[in-house]
């Protein structure tokens, strides 16, 4: 395990077990099944920065449980009771425990399902100059952080690490995953956003957009995998400071994109150190975030 000098983990590694690495998420092929370790790992613009944000993997970690067991989907989730993992994962209990999951394996489904509600980012910047989110016909007069009339199925790409997910219609993603499933995952992405937007909303926080990912199960079944309504995968906006025409600021790393941003930083690799204090700020979005929306500490 690697540790910076917050103490927030960098790495994550388990002599003898096969590993793959995301930007966040270290992965553990257990053979018949898969360890998810959440790093506290933060990348922005799509480059994972060389400093880590204390707790932020827990936080993403046991939101995801939150929601799973919330929204109720059929989904990967084997056990996150540590105390409950195979032998060889024993050593290393302490660290895995609050930031870790044991999950099915399934076949990913090769596309980003993203959900807006709200007219924001690369869909605000779409409408501004072509009336258009992934090509679809918006009607005139919306404005920045609008309430969208309907739910926006927006799905993207999946890119690799250091490369961009690239946004596609339903057409694309019909030619990608068939029309079945195309029709399966649109249904489920603005069901799921729905059902949490509303909860969320009764919160005090608005759900702006998220992305889903799906699998499917041995019997052909969708099934909910990944993260799922964390910070890292959706955009939150506390309804308090929430007005049309300007975003809010929010509960997730939008503030480290603002402060990256502010350094001139030309958003390719190597990311800068983060200074303490927005490390120490992001790390308080990043909690608050977990405890309004679940009403547990984590």
């Amino acid at each position: 395990m690697k540790y910076d000098k917050n103490h927030a983990l960098l790495e994550c590694s388990i002599p003898g077990v096969p590993q793959k690495s995301g930007k966040v998420r270290d992965v553990f092929d257990l053979g018949d099944k898969l360890l998810m370790v959440v790093t506290d790992r933060i990348s922005a613009f799509d480059v994972i920065l060389p400093s880590g944000v204390p707790d932020k993997g827990k936080v993403l970690n046991q939101l995801s449980l939150f929601w799973m067991e919330f929204l109720g989907m059929k989904n990967h989730l084997i056990t996150a009771n540590v105390d409950e993992y195979p032998e060889v994962l024993q050593p290393y209990k302490e660290d895995l425990r609050g930031r870790s999951m044991l999950v099915k394996k399934v076949k990913m489904v090769e596309v980003e399902c993203i959900a807006r509600g709200y007219l924001t980012g690369s869909g605000w910047k779409e409408y501004r100059s072509a009336g258009t989110v992934n090509g679809e016909k918006l009607r005139a007069g919306y404005e920045n952080a609008s309430k969208l009339d309907e739910v926006l199925f927006t799905p993207t790409t999946k890119a690799a690490i250091g490369d961009h997910d690239e946004a596609i219609n339903y057409d694309q993603t019909v030619g990608i995953v068939g029309a079945e499933t195309a029709a399966k995952l649109k249904e489920a992405t603005i069901s799921l956003y729905t059902r949490a937007a509303e909860y969320a909303r009764e919160r005090g926080i608005i759900i702006a957009d998220t992305k889903f990912e799906f699998g499917m199960d041995d019997d052909g079944s969708l099934i909910l995998a990944d993260e799922v309504l964390t910070p890292d995968s959706s955009r939150f906006w506390p309804e308090s400071s929430y007005a049309v025409g300007s975003n809010p600021p929010s509960l997730d790393k939008q503030y480290v994109r603002d402060w990256l941003d502010s350094i001139n930083f030309n958003h390719q690799p190597p990311g800068p150190e983060l200074p303490d204090e927005v490390v120490a700020r992001t790390r308080e979005i990043y909690i608050k975030a977990y405890e309004d929306l679940s009403g547990r500490k984590i």
